[in-house]
């Protein structure tokens, strides 16, 4: 699986696209009404308690709308921050200030978002069992998702469909497992196999091929304590399926290896910054 980075060139083209997005096709109209000659000095402040992330995002809109601006960073990308903490301090011209305060806010309060929810998974299981997120992403964004997962402690799991064969209930459903399994095996080409079953007549039915991971779908806690016992030796495990902050611990006591939950990317709420001049 590659290993996800942000460079600085897809940070810039990142941020270039949402300010096209903002200012098409007129300009910031409302900001433009103020006098761009006075300087102001901005906080950017958290409303409430998060693990800061984004920041490279935020500081790249306002370079790219006027590279005079200074930002300043208080606190460190992948920080834990209280409510009302100061974050960052900006200092520039007020027009330009104005122009990039959404997209900047945006881009810290999703990747914050993700970051935070994450960790708040992470703190309630055993070290031993891994938190991933999934492809439920937002098209064109996976990086940067997958990235603020690990900023919370997170792992990811496959990147997109050519990282490693996850064989399905669809995948299941158009053929039979066993036969889809060994062609895994025959095609694998160093790549890991993974295996979602949803009872464990399917994982009697393919215990003893050689592939690497179990994925238990939508099980009990019951059955899962059971499929794991079946599989350990043989195989790593995964347990998945409406995973919650409430169930999350049960499931990792069962003694699952990973946990996969796709609320972390496709449901996570926004963190709540603030710009206060």
């Amino acid at each position: 699986m590659p290993q996800i980075k942000l460079s600085n060139y897809y940070i810039k083209n990142t941020v270039k696209r949402a300010l096209n997005e903002d200012l098409y096709p007129s300009g910031d109209i409302t900001s433009s009404l103020v006098k761009n000659t006075k300087i102001i000095k901005v906080r950017l402040i958290s409303n409430q308690q998060a693990i800061v992330a984004g920041l490279a995002f935020a500081k790249q809109t306002f370079k790219l709308i006027d590279n005079k601006i200074k930002f300043s960073v208080k606190k460190k990308e992948g920080s834990l921050v209280k409510k009302n903490e100061i974050i960052a301090i900006i200092e520039g011209k007020a027009e330009n200030i104005l122009i990039g305060e959404r997209v900047a806010l945006n881009f810290m309060s999703h990747i914050s978002g993700i970051a935070t929810k994450t960790n708040q998974f992470v703190k309630l299981v055993n070290k031993k069992c891994k938190i991933c997120c999934t492809r439920k992403t937002i098209p064109t964004l996976r990086v940067i998702q997958k990235y603020a997962v690990k900023l919370g402690g997170g792992t990811n799991h496959r990147f997109n469909l050519s990282d490693e064969f996850l064989i399905k209930d669809n995948h299941i459903a158009s053929s039979d497992i066993k036969t889809l399994v060994s062609l895994a095996i025959k095609n694998k080409k160093g790549r890991k196999i993974t295996v979602e079953v949803d009872n464990l007549n399917q994982l009697k039915q393919i215990a003893g091929l050689k592939f690497n991971t179990v994925l238990f779908d939508n099980m009990s806690i019951k059955t899962l304590e059971v499929g794991v016992k079946m599989a350990k030796k043989y195989y790593q495990t995964e347990a998945s399926g409406n995973v919650n902050l409430k169930s999350v611990k049960k499931i990792a006591a069962t003694g699952v290896d990973r946990i996969s939950i796709g609320s972390i990317t496709h449901s996570v709420p926004a963190v709540d910054f603030k710009l206060e001049i």
